[in-house]
Formats: C-alpha cells, sequence, structure tokens
C-alpha cells in the first residue's frame, strides 16, 4: 500500500466522526442497523425483481410492482452507502488489509455495472404495442448474477464482522 493511501487511512481513521462513533456506546450500533436496514431495500428490492423478472417470462413483461422494487432499492443506497462509509472510517486501517472487504468492493461495483447493464442493455426503454421490450434471455442472465451477487455481498458483509 502506497505510503499517501496510509496516510489518508489513518487520517480517516483519527477524525473527529470516526472517533466519536468508536467512543459512543450507542453510534456504532445505530449505524449498523441502518446499513443492514439499507441492505435490505438495495438487495431484498433487487432479489424480489430479480425473482420476478425469472417468474414473469411467460408473461413477456415484468408487472409494473417489479419497476417499483427497483425504487426502494435506489432509496436502500441512500442509507447504506453513507452508513457503509461511516463504518468504514471507524476501522479503516484494517479493513484496507481485509481481503474479504476488499472482494465486497469489487462485488458491489460488478452489482452496480450488472444494474447499469440490465438498464441500458437488457430493458429497452422505450414502450412498443404498449408493452416494454425485453432482451428475455439477457434478463434471465442478470437476473441469476444479480442473485449471486447481492448474496455474496451480503455473505462479505457478515464475514466482516468476526
Amino acid at each position: 500500500m502506497s505510503q499517501t493511501l496510509s496516510l489518508f487511512l489513518e487520517w480517516i481513521e483519527s477524525g473527529f466522526i470516526a472517533t466519536e462513533i468508536r467512543q459512543s456506546t450507542w453510534l456504532y450500533p445505530f449505524i449498523e442497523i441502518i446499513h443492514l436496514f439499507g441492505i435490505v431495500l438495495v438487495a431484498g428490492g433487487a432479489a424480489m425483481f430479480d425473482i420476478q423478472l425469472l417468474a414473469s417470462r411467460l408473461k413477456r413483461t415484468p408487472g409494473p410492482d417489479s419497476f417499483l422494487l427497483l425504487s426502494w432499492s435506489r432509496r436502500g443506497l441512500i442509507l447504506a452507502i453513507p452508513s457503509g462509509i461511516l463504518l468504514f472510517s471507524t476501522n479503516a486501517i484494517s479493513l484496507s488489509h481485509d481481503p474479504v472487504f476488499a472482494i465486497k468492493l469489487i462485488l458491489l461495483l460488478i452489482a452496480a455495472l450488472n444494474a447499469w447493464l440490465f438498464h441500458k442493455r437488457v430493458y429497452l426503454p422505450y414502450y412498443h404495442e404498449s408493452q416494454l421490450i425485453f432482451r428475455w434471455n439477457l434478463a434471465n442472465v442478470n437476473a441469476i448474477v444479480s442473485l449471486i451477487l447481492w448474496t455474496s455481498i451480503i455473505a462479505c458483509g457478515r464475514l466482516l464482522a468476526y
């Protein structure tokens, strides 16, 4: 690890906010609960969408409720990302050396790419004869990859606690 990165991580970990979170009896658990709730919304919404997408192949279009689930996933990101950064700040140096944390970050990037690919390449954002147009084979692969990724991300998060 470069000296600049080490200094930056030390600065984060010794900062006022990280110190307050570590020293507080209730603040760290409260932030962790917010983070877990955000993850439930993100991964839960994505998983339910993926399952509905896999199940809706015969209808050839997912129902409007499916897309409502994705809006909850986006709301979950509003909770999960800032709370995750706060949790990281309390133990930045140690986490930066943990291979499980690195795997979790890589999986999060792949999950983001998978979601982007779904919206840009699988789901075509236009209507044709009042039906959403999907590339169904790609949609199924995308949904299965998403389910595997979110399960793996959650597993990594739990492994970091031990």
